[in-house]
């Protein structure tokens, strides 16, 4: 049985949104995929700064945001099939991650913002979204989500290792799936490289100029999150009220936090897959184009860290909620507990048709 299905994802890097036309083919209970087209459309300014982590929003502020970034996102994708001549007949659904404006699962809740009620009306294709809220009110973290895409479509690795926003790690444990998020590595290398004018640590060029200030180093390996066991995830919120501050009392010039958080990152990852004792690991996200980064990991973990083709490395995400939205769709589970630790595996999602 075949099913095509357009994914779209939004990270907490605010790079732009990833849309995936996906044909995905079930048969003998085997799951395969093939990547028809995909492309990031990059935020302007304007969508970066209604985007960006503000804690003050008010309620008609996100109700306002809700409705246009819905608006918005029905846009991109009638764009993405126009330049792609996808006849929207083709399509099963529109499966959508929307964007994250707020996550405290330990708080019991979660915001993904993208309206799909407009999204559905703009495009007249059914819509699933709103993957995180249900886990969360079953008392999981709400992420990560991907797991089961890599247990479904990527089980002949011992690891995927995504290196966006933050990073993240999926792997087989005794029988299980087991994930986390492991620490943030593009929203805080982003802030910093714009620092110097830059949107980016192209290849990490700059951090691999810098000079890792140690003082910084210890005070960030200090942190809690990092003692505590999974499940367990990180968002925005975090960063702003323990990471940075931690940080800022170092006081490190740009370059020289660039270089430091490297270093942190390459640690965090490193200590995760040798306490799981992982070899073949693939990477995703942008910051697999990070070399300094990959070059750190590799030296300090040993593990072979296996960077597929580009669309892979940056769609993986937008592929895997393509597939969720099809669980859900055939009312299937979606959301394992073993990685968020809900009180059960369920079918997560919102359909709007």
């Amino acid at each position: 049985m075949d099913y095509e299905v357009l994914g779209l994802m939004s990270g907490t890097s605010l790079d732009g949104v990833d849309l995936a036309h996906v044909k995905f083919r079930l048969e003998d209970g085997q799951w395969s995929y093939h990547i028809l087209h995909a492309q990031t459309y990059p935020y302007p300014k304007e969508w970066i700064q209604k985007l960006s982590f503000r804690p003050d929003f008010s309620a008609h502020d996100l109700l306002e945001l809700d409705h246009d970034y819905g608006n918005y996102l029905g846009r991109n994708c009638q764009l993405f099939m126009d330049e792609h001549s996808i006849n929207p007949t083709q399509l099963l659904l529109v499966a959508s991650h929307g964007h994250t404006l707020f996550h405290q699962p330990e708080k019991g809740y979660t915001l993904q913002i993208g309206n799909g009620a407009e999204l559905f009306a703009a495009l007249g294709i059914p819509v699933v979204c709103n993957f995180r809220a249900q886990d969360v009110a079953l008392g999981g973290q709400g992420a990560p989500l991907v797991p089961i895409g890599d247990q479904l479509l990527f089980n002949q690795y011992d690891a995927c290792l995504n290196l966006g926003g933050f990073a993240n790690i999926s792997f087989e444990e005794n029988g299980k799936r087991s994930a986390f998020d492991i620490c943030p590595v593009n929203f805080i290398l982003n802030s910093e490289a714009q620092k110097l004018g830059r949107p980016y640590d192209d290849q990490g060029s700059l951090a691999r100029a810098g000079d890792p200030n140690e003082e910084l180093l210890s005070r960030l390996a200090q942190l809690p999150y990092y003692q505590q066991p999974p499940p367990k995830s990180l968002g925005a919120e975090w960063v702003n009220q323990q990471f940075l501050p931690m940080a800022e009392k170092a006081l490190p010039a740009p370059q020289e936090a660039l270089a430091s958080y490297a270093h942190h990152i390459a640690k965090q990852i490193t200590k995760t897959l040798q306490k799981h004792q992982l070899e073949n690991i693939l990477v995703t996200g942008g910051g697999a184009y990070n070399h300094y980064l990959i070059e750190l990991i590799r030296e300090d973990s040993k593990s072979n860290l296996i960077l597929p083709n580009p669309e892979v490395i940056e769609f993986k995400e937008a592929l895997i909620f393509a597939l969720m939205g099809i669980l859900k769709w055939r009312g299937e589970n979606n959301v394992l507990v073993s990685v968020t630790g809900a009180q059960k595996d369920h079918s997560a999602g919102v359909i709007y048709s």
